[in-house]
């Protein structure tokens, strides 16, 4: 789910060791009601070289560090960029020792690794009985979840980055990654055929998607860095035509977190921006209610039962970060010690 900041990797060259024994962190204040149907919650860290993931249990009130480290013997990877959990099993892709890796999501222990030779892996998105993976080599892979095998790659822009589906259609953002010309297009993928049926202008450099209950996928761009600030573009999933373009305070390669009728995003300050996918309106500037402050947002979730939302805050982009949870009035309920870049958030539930 979350575009490595590529800005942030000279801060983060030197790899810091993460302990992988489990520990109650006497700084952290630990929730007095686990959340509702949530046995715990998965960090990845995408550190300084090594990734790791960190997993609180919210029964025990026990952090593990590094969780794969601890089950598998062995480290998750270089700069994990993605972790999702579908059906059974759980995916963390990582982009620069170029494998997935499927564990089971109740302990943590590999079930296998999936290898995509020379090409880097970033992020995943699921339909039915397959797995899609987009690479910077400018394709998405089809991998069959019961098999763990690419079966088809297919050819889309230049270094897509995150996608999503939406009305039987996969939507895929292609940045154009550490090219001097950024891309500034989606490929929709049909996901019957499993073809690219349509591609269509955004703002350039998308990296982040998602999509609400009302036919629109949200598409965050990071802009030139030069003349086109960064902004939101908004597409139809029934036309496929690109609705609306906006330049916004949006922070770099922030995620677009979707929940309930509710859209969330991070500003370049460090701010949770609400927005209504029903009225397609900001409803706040600012989720965070208690006057909390994130020195380095980067990582974004929520949750559809309880109306919680987490951030994680990746500091000086060297040491451990915190995650955040606040309550759905915006107040923080408690903290949690994680690793080096937090950038993805999965809950796992009972």
């Amino acid at each position: 789910m979350k575009h490595f900041k590529l800005k942030n990797l000279l801060f983060a060259i030197i790899a810091t060791a993460v302990l992988s024994s489990c520990h109650k962190d006497k700084n952290d204040v630990t929730p007095t009601t686990p959340t509702a149907q949530v046995a715990g919650v998965y960090v990845l860290n995408q550190g300084g070289d090594a990734g790791t993931i960190t997993y609180y249990d919210y029964t025990t009130k026990v952090t593990t560090p590094d969780i794969f480290t601890t089950a598998n013997g062995k480290g998750v990877g270089s700069i994990p960029n993605d972790l999702k959990i579908y059906g059974s099993k759980m995916y963390i892709v990582v982009d620069l020792s170029k494998v997935i890796n499927v564990v089971d999501p109740k302990t943590a222990k590999l079930i296998k690794q999936i290898s995509f030779g020379d090409s880097e892996p970033r992020s995943i998105a699921f339909y039915k009985n397959n797995a899609f993976v987009t690479s910077y080599d400018g394709t998405v892979a089809v991998i069959d979840t019961a098999a763990l095998t690419i079966n088809k790659r297919i050819t889309v822009g230049s270094y897509p980055e995150q996608l999503v589906v939406s009305n039987g259609k996969l939507y895929v953002a292609n940045s154009g990654g550490l090219t001097v010309t950024k891309d500034k297009t989606v490929s929709i993928i049909d996901l019957t055929t499993l073809t690219v049926t349509k591609t269509i202008n955004v703002i350039i450099n998308p990296v982040a998607i998602s999509a609400d209950n009302y036919g629109h996928v949200y598409v965050i761009s990071n802009g030139d860095y030069n003349t086109v600030l960064p902004g939101i573009s908004i597409i139809n999933n029934t036309t496929d035509v690109t609705t609306s373009q906006t330049t916004v305070d949006v922070g770099y390669g922030s995620p677009y977190v979707v929940s309930g009728d509710n859209g969330y995003y991070l500003s370049g300050t460090g701010k949770v921006v609400v927005y209504n996918t029903k009225t397609q309106a900001i409803t706040s500037p600012n989720f965070i209610t208690d006057g909390t402050t994130l020195t380095a947002a980067y990582g974004l979730a929520a949750n559809n039962t309880t109306g919680e939302v987490f951030v994680t805050d990746a500091k000086d982009y060297q040491s451990n970060g915190t995650l955040y949870a606040f309550d759905k009035t915006g107040k923080k309920e408690y903290t949690i010690t994680v690793g080096i870049n937090p950038a993805n958030i999965v809950f796992i539930n009972k």
